[in-house]
């Protein structure tokens, strides 16, 4: 139980009274502690006037203890340094800030954790945890709760806590060995030779049109609800895909996979970055993933002239 005759001063009080009899000035102490040399005097004056006793004498050259000076200073040092052992109170523990970040399963996979390393790096006092969300399949059931969400929607009229990511095209991608077999692929017409893998994600429709092609929506063959998804069936050789060279770069770099046409199309539905918290931690993971999505979409750009390049 508390006594109610103790007057216990306060920390910064203690703290500017440790550091004027270290330092040996209110100005070096006011620095050491980014405060004001007149708030150092004021908390030290302020703590005297509780003491009941002076701690500091002053001096137009530099501030000496007083016998009753001396004896506290030991006794604050041991109280403060008691104190800063506490755990808790040490400052890594007090800065760590926690951010949850929702994104679809291709873009964590394909874009977001490559590159996270970069992140972690430059801001060790964020503790990171990334949950992935299917909106497509969610439906009304309530997604997991974040504090920075990366989703796919239309990039028009976006509120001011939304930013689209990437500037994507898709591009009909097939594997080797599926164009081994179907040598004659040569012009988007004979699309018609080979299985379209679909998915409501990246609809074949519009890139027809861009094609010249009068087709109406492949309607054989699995559904896939996944980006990643269609790559992975392509990859093995099942069909063609249409696909996102940042999503694809690291095959398209290694030639597991190789675009078709060069005729690209804009897909509707971009990534989009919705911050719902604007904590200092969002805002800068927010700054990093729009660079990490810009240089994403860069190399695949890249990739994909290179490779159309070898195939003319």
């Amino acid at each position: 139980m508390a006594d109610e005759d103790v007057r216990f001063p306060s920390i910064d009080a203690l703290r500017a009274f440790e550091a004027a009899a270290r330092l040996g000035t209110f100005e070096r102490a006011a620095e050491a502690l980014a405060v004001t040399a007149s708030a150092v005097s004021k908390r030290i004056a302020n703590l005297e006037e509780l003491l009941g006793t002076p701690l500091l004498l002053r001096s137009a050259k530099a501030l000496t203890l007083t016998a009753a000076g001396k004896e506290y200073l030991d006794q604050v040092r041991a109280a403060l340094g008691l104190l800063a052992a506490v755990p808790l109170h040490r400052r890594a523990a007090q800065r760590m800030q926690r951010l949850r970040v929702r994104a679809t399963p291709t873009f964590a996979r394909q874009i977001l954790v490559p590159q996270l390393e970069g992140f972690t790096a430059a801001h060790p006092q964020v503790e990171l945890e990334v949950v992935l969300s299917i909106p497509f399949l969610e439906g009304g059931a309530a997604a997991p709760a974040a504090d920075v969400e990366v989703r796919t929607g239309e990039p028009a009229g976006l509120p001011d806590h939304t930013v689209q990511l990437m500037h994507d095209v898709a591009v009909p991608m097939a594997s080797p060995a599926l164009l081994q077999r179907h040598p004659a692929l040569c012009t988007p017409a004979d699309l018609q030779q080979v299985p379209l893998l679909r998915t409501p994600l990246e609809p074949w429709a519009p890139w027809f049109r861009a094609a010249g092609l009068a087709w109406p929506e492949p309607s054989q063959g699995p559904k896939l609800v996944d980006l990643g998804l269609t790559l992975e069936a392509a990859l093995s050789g099942q069909g063609v895909a249409l696909a996102r060279p940042s999503l694809a770069r690291h095959w398209l770099a290694g030639g597991s996979l190789q675009p078709l046409f060069g005729i690209t199309t804009v897909p509707s539905q971009q990534y989009l970055l919705v911050r719902h918290a604007g904590s200092e931690a969002a805002e800068a993971f927010g700054a990093w993933l729009v660079a990490a999505c810009a240089q994403a979409a860069s190399e695949g750009l890249a990739l994909l002239r290179e490779r159309l390049s070898g195939q003319a």
